[in-house]
């Protein structure tokens, strides 16, 4: 058995605890399902406000954030040295169709979106929140024959990679444009 049942939720900080959840449920239809609030950190002790609030991202996923008005200002959602298309939340949608109606419902309202972007197996779209996260939303468009093919060669991409730093061409086939599964 698994010492992990599943993710209970992932905490991000935001600007704006209310603009963030209205921000949720206006383009992602997210359900705002709890708010905490303290003016001392239960774990540190810390006296230290601050606004904690869940948003259901279904399926019994829960994103929530923080609003932390005494610290300073956010600067980035990630560090310095990390690009920042590298930190990122993913949210699987059921059909590129679905996606595709989100993507036009961000781009009306003046929110930039990247793609989509076909990654093979699943097709995406990336934009931001207002306190600078990167979000992506995904729709599934893997066959099995691509899982067990992704399946078959995991192990020695990652043991090439340990050893040389650069991409394994084990599953170029997603990025080549071939689309065929294994190599060629």
């Amino acid at each position: 058995m698994a010492l992990i049942e599943k993710i209970h939720h992932v905490a991000y900080r935001c600007k704006n605890a209310k603009e963030t959840v209205e921000w949720y449920q206006k383009y992602l239809d997210m359900k705002f399902i709890l708010a905490i609030a303290e003016n001392q950190v239960p774990s540190t002790k810390e006296p230290d406000p601050y606004m904690h609030v869940f948003l259901d991202a279904g399926n019994g996923n829960v994103l929530a954030f923080f609003e932390l008005p005494t610290k300073p200002p956010m600067i980035a959602p990630s560090d310095a040295n990390t690009p920042s298309w590298t930190q990122h939340l993913a949210l699987k949608v059921d059909s590129v169709e679905t996606m595709m109606k989100a993507k036009a419902r961000l781009e009306a309202d003046g929110i930039e979106v990247v793609g989509p972007t076909d990654h093979t197996i699943f097709q995406s779209i990336y934009f931001r929140d207002p306190s600078g996260h990167r979000l992506e939303l995904c729709a599934n468009t893997s066959t099995p024959a691509m899982d067990k093919a992704l399946d078959d060669v995991k192990w020695d991409m990652l043991e090439e990679w340990d050893r040389t730093r650069k991409a394994p061409e084990h599953a170029r086939w997603m990025h080549d444009g071939s689309g065929h599964v294994g190599p060629h």
